[in-house]
C-alpha cells in the first residue's frame, strides 16, 4: 500500500512516500504539520533510469561497518548504493537530485530497513549542509535542561561514558547514543536534537535541549579533564560530524555551522578511565564550565 509520511528532525521536516517498511525508529518523528522547512523528499519506487555514471567515492572503513557508493550521473545528480557490512549484497540503489532534495530509492530486499534508514540519513546530513546542522557520531546525555556531547572514534567509549552518567550522575537521560543533530540556532546558541538513528541502541526521542558541552572521550590509565582552544574545538567537532567527505560544494556550509559552533559551545577533552571517578570529573567540569 502506497503511503507518504512526513517527519520533523530538528526543526526541519523531510517526507518518505512509498511502500514504507516497519520502521519503529522513525515512529516518534512523525508528524502531520507541514509548516517546518521541507529538507528533502524520498520515494520508494520499482525501477530506477538507466543513465551514464561514473564512480566518485566509496567508503571504506574497515570490516563492521557498511559500504557507501557514490556515482556521478551523467545528467548530474548523485547515485548511491548502500551495503550493510563489506561482501554483502547491495540493499539498496538510490538516485539523488544535484542538491539532494529530491530522490527515488530502490529496495533490493536484502534489508530495507537499512537501505531507507541510510538513504535518510545521508539525503539529511547533505541536504542540511546549509542549514546550520551537523549530524554528529556522538553518544549524548541531558541532565539539569543541558546536553553533554561525548564524542570518539569508535570504540574509545562514549557509549560507556554515557552509561556512566546515567548510573552516576542523578536526573541524566540518554536523548541519543549515536547520531544526534547538532544545531546551531539564528541567534547564535546551539541545541542538540534527539534523531530516528542511534547506532546499536534503540534510542529514539523527538526531544532537544541547548548544549551544555562537547567533550572529547580518550582512553587512559588516569582521569584528567581539560578545555580546549577554539581551534582545537574546531578540530575535534569537524572530526566527528557526518558528511565533509566528499562533498566539497557542501564546505562552507558546514565550516560555517562549525565557526558558529565554537564560538558558543564549550568543547573539552577527557583522558580518563571507564569509572565513576571519570564520570563525575567530567560532570563536575562541564556543568560548572
Amino acid at each position: 500500500m502506497e503511503q507518504k509520511h512526513i517527519y520533523q528532525v530538528a526543526g526541519y521536516r523531510f517526507e518518505l512516500e512509498g511502500k514504507i517498511p516497519a520502521l519503529s525508529n522513525l515512529e516518534p518523528f512523525l508528524t502531520t504539520k507541514t509548516d517546518a522547512p521541507l529538507l528533502f523528499s524520498l520515494k520508494l519506487v520499482n525501477s530506477l533510469p538507466l543513465i551514464p555514471t561514473t564512480s566518485f567515492y566509496t567508503t571504506d572503513d574497515g570490516p563492521g561497518f557498511p559500504v557507501i557508493a557514490i556515482d556521478r550521473y551523467s545528467t548530474g545528480g548523485w547515485r548511491f548504493r548502500v551495503r550493510p557490512l563489506p561482501g554483502l549484497p547491495v540493499a539498496g540503489e538510490m538516485s539523488a537530485s544535484e542538491d539532494f532534495s529530491s530522490a527515488q530509492l530502490l529496495l533490493t530486499g536484502a534489508d530495507d530497513a537499512f537501505a531507507v534508514n541510510n538513504s535518510l540519513m545521508l539525503l539529511f546530513a547533505f541536504s542540511s549542509a546549509r542549514s546550520g546542522l551537523l549530524e554528529m557520531h556522538a553518544s549524548v546525555v541531558m541532565n539539569e535542561g543541558k546536553g553533554y556531547l561525548f564524542l570518539g572514534k569508535s570504540g574509545t567509549g562514549k557509549s560507556t561514558h554515557s552509561s556512566l552518567w546515567l548510573k552516576h550522575i542523578p536526573g541524566t537521560e540518554l536523548l541519543n547514543d549515536d547520531n544526534p543533530i547538532l544545531r546551531l540556532m539564528p541567534d547564535g546558541s546551539a541545541r542538540v536534537y534527539g534523531s530516528p538513528w542511534s547506532g546499536k541502541t534503540p534510542c529514539y526521542k523527538a526531544k532537544d535541549v541547548p548544549v551544555g558541552a562537547v567533550v572529547r572521550i580518550r582512553q587512559a590509565p588516569f582521569n584528567k579533564i581539560q578545555r580546549l582552544p577554539v581551534l582545537e574545538a574546531y578540530a575535534s567537532l569537524m572530526a566527528s560530524a557526518s558528511g565533509f567527505r566528499p562533498f566539497e560544494g557542501l564546505a562552507d556550509g558546514w565550516h560555517h555551522t562549525l565557526e558558529g559552533l565554537t564560538r558558543t559551545v564549550p568543547c573539552y577533552v577527557l583522558d580518563c578511565l571507564p569509572n565513576e571517578e571519570a564520570a563525575v570529573l567530567c560532570h563536575n567540569t562541564v556543568a560548572n564550565g
